[in-house]
């Protein structure tokens, strides 16, 4: 019995891609919530009022909250299927963001670095290797 590659690369590129997709939430969840300033300072951003460390610490609950999907996600990507189109939404409206913020002038490519392109890689790669509903049973 000969066992399709395709589907098992399929999955090993999803198990990954998640993986990093966590990894990259956890670190600005963890750097926006225990040092906002020195985080947006690192991106190069300019100081703001004090009032936005507590938009950045709320945004960082949802950094971390979508970094424990995505943990979730890469140990079983087809019983997970809502937290991964939950992050293809928003990769596809950060990237937009992105664009929209990066053409009237606001930041610069710099300031906002990878995501201008991981954005989109993230997207294409969550939906070209979806998980179908049998391929929980691909590794038993």
């Amino acid at each position: 019995m000969t066992v399709p590659v395709r589907p098992l690369r399929r999955a090993r590129v999803l198990t990954v891609t998640l993986w990093g997709i966590a990894a990259v939430q956890a670190v600005l969840g963890l750097g926006f919530l225990i040092a906002p300033a020195q985080t947006a300072a690192v991106l190069g951003f300019s100081p703001a009022p004090g009032w936005a460390d507590w938009l950045f610490g709320m945004m960082a609950a949802r950094f971390l909250a979508f970094a424990y999907g995505m943990g979730l996600a890469a140990r079983n990507p087809a019983a997970a299927r809502p937290w991964i189109g939950a992050m293809v939404v928003i990769q596809a409206l950060d990237w937009l963001v992105t664009l929209r913020f990066l053409l009237a002038g606001a930041v610069t490519l710099a300031q906002v670095s990878t995501a201008s392109f991981l954005p989109v890689i993230f997207v294409v790669v969550l939906l070209l290797c979806w998980p179908q509903a049998d391929d929980s049973k691909a590794g038993a």
